[in-house]
């Protein structure tokens, strides 16, 4: 009775985090920038075609066209995101990637090893967790302050998990 309680113990998670990407514009934002910028490309489009420079007005149709899959694109990436759990026993990692494809890493905690890679200017470049001979990347798509407080947090964990009781 006592093992099991101390293996559940050792399963409870002592730090959970779900990383996204940063997007800065909302759903409703890019639903009104490509309102916007499909008006003013078709009314211009039309002007050109209407005075005989046809050409311009195909131009206007591509512009719109290749914003729209520059968002599209932008939007898809944002899908991607990671998972990181630590527990007594395990640290794992999730990662989905924007088609919806997870791959999994765990990592025992006693011989893991957090790696943050700095720059004065910028702050933290990357993170990197490796044990065991694996390793891998860890909120690379993060922005430079998120980067900063996941880091200062998972640290702390890290130690949490590898003091003895």
């Amino acid at each position: 009775m006592m093992e099991r309680n101390a293996d559940r113990a050792n399963e409870q998670p002592v730090f959970a985090a779900e990383l996204f990407p940063y997007r800065s514009l909302g759903r409703k934002g890019f639903k009104v920038l490509l309102l916007v910028t499909g008006a003013v490309c078709c009314i211009y489009g039309m002007f050109f075609v209407a005075t005989g420079a046809w050409p311009i007005g195909f131009f206007f149709g591509l512009d719109f066209l290749l914003l729209y899959g520059a968002f599209w694109l932008n939007y898809r990436s944002g899908r991607a995101r990671e998972e990181v759990t630590v527990s007594r026993s395990d640290i794992l990692v999730r990662k989905f990637a924007p088609s919806g494809r997870m791959v999994e890493h765990h990592f025992n905690p006693f011989w893991t090893r957090f790696f943050v890679r700095r720059h004065q200017e910028i702050g933290i470049l990357s993170m990197y967790i490796s044990g065991e001979g694996r390793g891998t990347d860890i909120g690379s798509f993060l922005n430079p302050d998120d980067r900063e407080s996941f880091a200062k947090a998972f640290k702390r964990a890290l130690a949490t998990v590898k003091q003895r009781i």
